[in-house]
């Protein structure tokens, strides 16, 4: 058995770390879990669905050209993120209420009931209540 028990946190790259901090916690209700400064011009920032910080993103300003490429694209178009709720219809009214800008009518699935949306920097989200059969 491994050691390794969790994936702590994934990068997001952003333009702005205060943009991105104020979208994940006023439109999808995120927390922010960590904001320390760093060496010049960088901090440690860390917005998570929960308080412990579990399923955290760690916001990374993008400081050359090739990461501003990557802001908004970083999966290529894909859905880079999964975003899981156990009342869709609610979560889904709750975001739209918010501004949260979605793809799609939200669908059932054999997995469960889903709508991608996007972020402030258009990469693809999901948010999804699975289904009974998913687990």
């Amino acid at each position: 058995m491994s050691p390794i028990h969790q994936l702590a946190l994934s990068t997001l790259v952003v333009r702005d770390y205060n943009e991105a901090i104020r979208f994940f916690i006023d439109q999808l209700g995120f927390h922010l879990v960590a904001d320390r400064p760093l060496e010049p011009g960088k901090r440690w920032v860390v917005v998570a669905p929960d308080r412990s910080g579990a399923g955290g993103l760690l916001l990374a300003r993008a400081v050359n050209a090739a990461q501003q490429q990557a802001v908004g694209q970083q999966t290529g178009g894909r859905v880079a993120f999964f975003l899981t709720t156990a009342d869709f219809e609610t979560s889904y009214q709750l975001f739209r209420e918010r501004g949260v800008q979605f793809c799609e009518v939200p669908r059932h699935e054999p997995y469960g009931t889903v709508a991608v949306f996007l972020d402030l920097y258009g990469n693809r989200w999901d948010l999804i209540q699975p289904s009974d059969q998913a687990h």
